[in-house]
């Protein structure tokens, strides 16, 4: 195996291009000191237990601490995570997040009082307290939020045993954390030019994107068989998450996993249901666009290794990460000047960690903290795909940063369900400036299959992802086990749906929900396919009228001060109606008809 191939030890990787943690902490020393901290203060909001109600100030004080426990909490528990993810395989590391994930589950124990106390408030009086308790009026959203779910909110004896269930609650997950991107090894194989490929998870799509395709069927079957030695033991770890989802759920007298999921961004169930079905009543647009891929790829049978490789043969796009940095720069030109600039020093300060390397952790992610500048892990390959990720990552980031300097703690984060809009927003305006920019037909043709990728990936197969999810749920709701064989036939069956007749099926892609991290977070995949939506409403405002750009910064600035629906409102997209996720949808149609004349 060339060493170009083999996959580097993070000491190889030169500084510039790993993220420097030194915001969060800059040394083990100081995170050690922190965890400390957070320890002696846990043990002092103790001391207001049974005395919220007694003033204002006392509820001002508890919620003052209560918050300033979770800003230390959330740095300790960030530095643990990422440092670990660097190389999964350090055992210190190891230990430091298992230590943060303990004192995560010992700070939610500790603060387990508050919100009933709070809920034995008369509201009359809670109100007069934060009339005349100067202070208090900055928690009048969050006493809003308390107040809605008052009654899936337990005693203060039951939540405080829920609390301490949280790390065993986290344990399938981690599990799978583990084996997935520790334990578990791939076979190689052979590329383009004959030489030995490691199989990874950063490197199984940039195969799946071959040209040839015995190296895409090797390295799907590779990756598959693989998955499917160890069907029951993924199965296990999957039926132990839905469990756990279905307790908490049925604890706090939800109706199912699913409401009680929604119900913590306040959002209705209806638009869980209303993305399925406008999924559904648009396959068409779908089952045609697999005709037109069969078509172009000249394939008697068009199979699931097909997928991602690119129709347009010699068009490919070799994307060197210099590179990628300066179109993204170009691209986003329509953010404004402001945006741009902190573009920049998002890529000037390190706070990007690029290439892969043995034992990191697989995908992209965007995090960081209040305290913090925003931090992106990659596994970067020289691909239009990953500068897409780049991009995407990056409007995590700057949503990150804008709602934080905008915000104060207690409102600087932001809703999971406008997660993915500020990252989505950022691919669609970088996709709009390369179709306006490409001269070659066969170019645009690339592009219009990377973009029609988007929405097969985005909004198509993340709504059979939350389909799936949903059923899988239900199964165990209704009293049904979730073994190995089941999860495989729901899977491969909600393939067979949103993929049409010309595709082939391999019995293989049935094992592919053992590898998804994203049925761990509680159904979180549906918020791709929403923010999707959003973000196709979002980019085509700013670049029909500048006048939109600033309700856009605003939705970034916006946080967590009001409920996302609100916030979406606000700046001109309403989710709550399903024109956003058709005009998506039709969008998708006219691409694919673009496409097909062009083939």
């Amino acid at each position: 195996m060339s060493d170009n191939k083999k996959l580097k030890d993070r000491n190889q990787i030169n500084e510039e291009y790993k993220w420097d943690l030194s915001s969060l902490f800059e040394s083990d020393e100081q995170w050690e000191e922190s965890f400390e901290k957070v320890k002696e203060l846990s043990s002092k909001i103790k001391e207001y237990k049974g005395r919220i109600s007694e003033s204002g100030n006392t509820l001002l004080e508890v919620m003052n601490l209560k918050y300033k426990i979770n800003r230390i909490t959330e740095n300790v528990v960030t530095y643990a995570k990422m440092k670990l993810d660097e190389d999964t395989r350090i055992d210190k590391y190891q230990g430091y997040f298992s230590r943060a994930e303990a004192l995560d589950v010992k700070v939610e124990e500790s603060n387990s009082f508050i919100i009933p106390e709070i809920l034995e408030i008369e509201e009359d009086t809670l109100n007069d307290y934060i009339k005349n308790t100067e202070g208090l009026s900055l928690y009048r959203h969050k006493f809003d939020e308390i107040l809605r779910q008052k009654n899936h909110t337990l005693s203060y004896a039951q939540e405080e045993l829920l609390a301490q269930a949280g790390d065993i609650a986290g344990t399938p997950q981690n599990i799978f954390s583990m084996f997935n991107n520790a334990d578990i090894k791939f076979p190689t194989v052979k590329d383009e030019n004959g030489e030995d490929v490691e199989i990874s998870h950063g490197m199984f799509i940039p195969l799946m994107e071959s040209k040839d395709r015995s190296v895409r069927e090797n390295a799907f079957k590779g990756l598959y068989s693989t998955y499917l030695g160890y069907k029951n033991t993924f199965a296990s770890m999957l039926s132990g998450e839905v469990k756990k989802n279905i307790f908490y759920a049925k604890a706090r007298k939800y109706n199912s996993a699913l409401e009680s999921a929604l119900d913590d961004n306040n959002v209705p169930t209806s638009v869980y249901d209303n993305l399925i079905k406008a999924v559904h009543n648009n396959l068409d647009s779908m089952h045609k666009y697999m005709k037109i891929r069969k078509k172009a790829l000249k394939l008697d049978e068009l199979h699931m290794y097909d997928l991602y490789t690119s129709i347009v043969k010699d068009a490919d796009m070799n994307i060197p990460y210099k590179e990628c940095q300066e179109t993204i720069l170009e691209g986003l030109s329509p953010m404004g000047e402001e945006y741009i600039n902190l573009v920049k020093q998002g890529f000037d300060s390190r706070w990007i960690d690029v290439y892969e390397n043995r034992g990191k952790r697989s995908g992209a992610y965007s995090w960081g903290t209040y305290d913090s500048n925003p931090f992106i892990l990659l596994n970067y390959h020289d691909t239009l795909n990953n500068m897409f990720t780049v991009a995407h990552e990056m409007g995590h980031s700057l949503h990150s940063y804008y709602s934080k300097h905008e915000q104060t703690y207690i409102y600087g984060g932001y809703s999971i369900f406008v997660a993915e809009v500020a990252s989505t927003t950022n691919e669609a305006t970088l996709m709009n400036y390369l179709l306006n920019t490409v001269k070659d037909k066969n170019q645009r043709l690339y592009l219009l299959n990377y973009y029609l990728e988007q929405f097969r990936s985005t909004i198509y197969r993340q709504t059979m992802f939350a389909e799936f999810e949903k059923i899988i749920h239900s199964e165990v709701e209704n009293g049904k086990a979730l073994t190995a064989d089941n999860l495989c036939r729901i899977y491969k069956e909600l393939n067979e749906k949103y993929y049409g007749p010309d595709v082939v099926v391999d019995e293989e892609i049935a094992i592919e929900w053992a590898r998804i991290p994203h049925f761990y977070y509680n159904f979180y995949v549906f918020q791709y396919a929403t923010g999707f939506s959003a973000a196709i409403a979002f980019s085509q405002k700013i670049l029909q009228n500048k006048e939109n750009l600033e309700r856009y910064i605003g939705f970034l600035k916006s946080g967590s001060s009001d409920y996302p629906i609100n916030v979406l409102k606000k700046a001109g997209v309403d989710m709550t109606t399903p024109d956003p996720v058709n005009n998506a949808l039709k969008l998708f149609g006219e691409l694919v008809d673009e496409m097909e004349k062009l083939i």
